[in-house]
């Protein structure tokens, strides 16, 4: 019977490199929509207008209470209130993404069939 397989062990420094390379691709994915997004400007005929009530952006006091808290007052919290999400999908987007993650799915699927392939070898011998 073949030897007991003994994987290579990884050092604790090559550990800490591969954290926080994850850890700094985490967050540049996170922060790159941020950074890309152009900021948007209200339109002028908002801007026009002189007092905004709380009431009239559908806050309640409790409401109220937490953007003072924050250290809005009605004029500051009003686009950002009335400002909607955006959800359309950017087709080239989606399609990148979608290529990216298969990619990598097909990429893993590879090493790993080579890997596994190896590791029979080691233990079994070579087989066809």
């Amino acid at each position: 019977m073949a030897a007991d397989y003994v994987p290579p062990v990884q050092k604790g420094f090559g550990q800490f490199v591969d954290s926080i390379f994850l850890l700094v691709l985490v967050y540049c994915s996170l922060l790159a929509p941020l950074l890309l997004k152009t900021p948007d400007k209200p339109p002028e005929a908002e801007t026009a207008k002189a007092h905004v009530t709380w009431k009239e952006l559908g806050q309640n006091p409790a409401m109220e209470a937490q953007w003072r808290k924050l250290g809005y007052d009605a004029q500051q919290a009003k686009p950002i209130i009335t400002s909607r999400f955006d959800y359309q999908i950017e087709p080239v987007s989606l399609i990148v993404t979608a290529l990216v993650i298969v990619g990598y799915f097909v990429f893993v699927l590879r090493v790993s069939e080579r890997q596994y392939r190896q590791v029979i070898a080691e233990k079994f011998g070579e087989t066809s």
